[in-house]
């Protein structure tokens, strides 16, 4: 990889994208490199096809894609539960086929289910996971402390687990993944279930992650989460990256607008509807008081939407044309219905 840029390929679109000024160093070094992965099941089943993409130390990769695009498989041949059936897979400089057990020791795994014992306390459950990973007896409690204050969890360290609520069982799940600091984390949706509140804790841990240096490989079902916290996304679709980039550049490179409407008055929103209900994806959002109408010609689109509204006579808080959101992309990049 040359300079201090960050390569992210696939057959969709191949570009690099300037990373977090903050970690230029740690970006120019890749630590997750995909090279035409393919993966079928009893000889015909085709899973992956031709994936490939790297992700730099210290930054976090969202690994987006409908169910059975192939997110599942790509974690599990870069954790090694699986081999590659073509192409070449490195994690933190280990081929996941030649020298599984250096990737092993390399990286840590939270899935969507906290693996935890129960009946143990949080940390009671630290510790074991420190011994389970080879630490002697008073480093694991020292680690263990460590992992307490560093996740906030001391008030509910010394209580068994089964008495947490969701968003503490999954703070001391990523916490025990990182028992022994790995060089990669695995997040296989880390929030499910989770409420706004709780996302917003485990989002800032893996920020804190990312920029002590841990890479953060993240499946979300949350496109708000991969916007929020990506440095770059991998979009898959029938086992094949379809795009490749920042969240902002998928944005840029839809080429495609939307057109936002909001009254002053609320209850003129279902007028505004009424109008534009004809044009492509108008949808009215009654929460948000705004009705959102796709763009495909820019300011001409505006202009239209502006001359129906006109005829209302309503009076309007804002009119605007803007990007579309991550989710729109996703749907436009998968065959949804956001084009």
């Amino acid at each position: 990889m040359a300079g201090d840029f960050l390569e992210v390929r696939g057959r969709g679109e191949d570009f690099t994208t300037s990373p977090r000024a903050t970690s230029l160093t740690l970006w120019s070094i890749v630590v997750i490199e995909l090279d035409g992965v393919a993966k079928t099941f009893d000889g015909n089943i085709l899973a992956l096809q031709d994936v490939s993409f790297s992700v730099g130390t210290g930054s976090v990769c969202a690994l987006l894609g409908q169910n059975g695009a192939g997110k599942t498989t790509t974690i599990n041949i870069l954790s090694t539960l699986m081999r590659p059936s073509y192409g070449k897979a490195v994690v933190a400089g280990y081929d996941v086929v030649r020298d599984p057990a250096g990737v092993r020791a390399s990286i840590s795994m939270t899935g969507q289910v906290a693996a935890l014992d129960w009946q143990l306390t949080g940390r009671e459950n630290l510790v074991m996971f420190a011994r389970l990973r080879g630490m002697r007896r008073k480093d694991a409690h020292v680690r263990a402390d460590e992992l307490i204050n560093q996740f906030d969890l001391a008030d509910a360290a010394d209580r068994c687990v089964i008495t947490y609520s969701g968003g503490m069982r999954r703070r001391i799940d990523i916490a025990a993944a990182l028992a022994i600091p790995p060089k990669v984390l695995f997040l296989d949706e880390p929030t499910t279930g989770l409420d706004p509140r709780s996302r917003r804790t485990v989002w800032d841990l893996v920020s804190s992650l990312a920029a002590d240096g841990v890479t953060v490989l993240l499946t979300t079902q949350y496109l708000e989460e991969a916007d929020v916290l990506s440095d770059s996304i991998i979009v898959l679709n029938h086992g094949r990256v379809v795009a490749s980039g920042t969240a902002e550049d998928l944005k840029r490179r839809i080429g495609f607008s939307y057109c936002t409407v909001s009254p002053l008055d609320p209850d003129d929103l279902s007028k505004i509807f009424t109008v534009v209900a004809d044009l492509p994806d108008a949808v009215a959002d009654e929460d948000a008081n705004i009705v959102s109408v796709l763009a495909p010609d820019g300011v001409a689109s505006l202009s239209e939407v502006f001359r129906r509204v006109d005829q209302l006579d309503v009076e309007l808080a804002d009119i605007s044309l803007r990007k579309p959101t991550l989710d729109e992309v996703f749907l436009h990049l998968t065959g949804g219905s956001a084009t």
